[in-house]
């Protein structure tokens, strides 16, 4: 999907289209004010000038997605709002709205599954589909049915997507890239060498900053420069399994299938807070955020049909460390004072002698709720060990 979480803003504000926005930091006043205006106005109506500026933005977070007007400036995912403000301050700042997100999320796949019933979900804004068997699928070398989805796609949500077709899963993943927004790429074997090799390493989904970094200190900037090395060079150089990966994916092959059904590996929440809290003198604070978190881990497992048998925490310290504790038990839990007494046995176990600026919740071990169920004894004391009362640091 094209900028997905901002594309879901301009449909609430189409004033807003053609302009630089960034989705991301927390919610607040500011924007509750803009879904409610005082004055009765409909959403369409509010004036661009009353929307607030990335400028003025004070705090820790980092950008969800940007509109194409402010990817001009450097400014995309995962960026901190501060060092973008500095790129396109005059861009416009807007909270994700998670819950309108995953409604459309669920409705563009739907739409998918109608035409293409083999497809992979590879998160809220992407997705892999094979289009071996579907009727049609290879005319104009899988166009007709690119723009079919497409256009159904927009028909539903008003909103546009970009997709690559290739042999295979890496390289459709690449060609999604190529002609955004609102494109189609089709990717043969023997556009390889001059679509493929000219890109930069990075552009291969597995290589991240430090792979990149690494590479690029001995030489290797693009795709066909890493496919020019040795096989053996390169198990040298980055180990048996991931040198034997990169001579592969750098001459396009990816033999992974789609896959239709996948069982998540575990469910987290993690905030990163405005200022640096202790965990004494900002005791009450962390507190409610904890809790907080823990309802959120909660409502995604029940929502989901899990239970998880692991609770962990994970803290990030002002100077950067991080620490990570966690909590196996015998019956799996989905309740969120369970995962908030377990996650408290964790805390237990890290110091806190440091100011923190990082505190997530996580679990993990999943089972399906209803085998965790037919697996529960008749009842649960409730002064169990396991999940009883734990006193907590904060």
């Amino acid at each position: 999907m094209d900028a997905f979480f901002a594309s879901v803003e301009l449909l609430r504000y189409p004033q807003l289209k053609g302009l630089p926005v960034v989705i991301g930091g927390g919610r607040r006043g500011v924007d509750e004010h803009l879904l409610h205006p005082p004055d009765g106005r409909d959403l369409d109506q509010i004036a661009v000038a009353d929307f607030p500026l990335l400028r003025d933005y004070v705090g820790r977070g980092v950008a969800t997605t940007a509109t194409y007007a402010a990817r001009q400036f450097g400014v995309g995912s995962a960026l901190g709002l501060m060092k973008a403000a500095k790129l396109c301050p005059q861009a416009i700042l807007l909270p994700a709205d998670f819950d309108r997100v995953r409604h459309f999320s669920r409705t563009f796949k739907a739409v998918i599954t109608d035409i293409a019933p083999l497809m992979e979900d590879r998160g809220i804004d992407e997705v892999y589909i094979d289009f071996t068997e579907v009727p049609g699928g290879q005319r104009e070398g899988g166009r007709v049915l690119a723009r079919l989805i497409q256009r159904q796609i927009f028909e539903a949500t008003g909103l546009t997507c970009s997709v690559g077709v290739a042999p295979n899963k890496l390289l459709a993943k690449m060609a999604s890239e190529f002609e955004k927004p609102n494109g189609i790429s089709i990717v043969h074997d023997e556009d390889l060498q001059p679509r493929i090799w000219p890109l930069a390493a990075r552009k291969i989904n597995g290589i991240g900053p430090k792979a990149d970094a690494r590479l690029e200190s001995l030489g290797i900037r693009t795709i066909g420069e890493l496919a020019a090395q040795d096989r053996d060079w390169l198990i040298a150089h980055f180990g048996k399994s991931t040198g034997a990966w990169m001579h592969e994916v750098s001459w396009g092959r990816d033999d992974r299938p789609v896959v239709t059904e996948s069982e998540p590996v575990s469910m987290s929440r993690e905030t990163t807070f405005s200022r640096d809290l202790h965990a004494v003198r900002d005791r009450a604070e962390l507190g409610a955020i904890f809790t907080g978190l823990c309802e959120k881990v909660a409502a995604d497992l029940q929502r989901k049909g899990y239970r998880a048998k692991t609770i962990g925490i994970k803290l990030r310290y002002d100077d950067f460390r991080i620490a990570t504790r966690d909590q196996t038990v015998e019956m799996a839990v989905d309740d969120a004072a369970q995962i908030r007494r377990l996650g408290g046995l964790c805390l237990k176990r890290v110091p806190l002698d440091r100011k923190l600026r990082l505190l997530g919740v996580r679990a993990g071990s999943l089972v399906h709720a209803d085998a965790a169920e037919a697996a529960a004894p008749a009842a649960t004391a409730p002064d169990s060990p396991e999940i009883g009362r734990t006193p907590t640091l904060f």
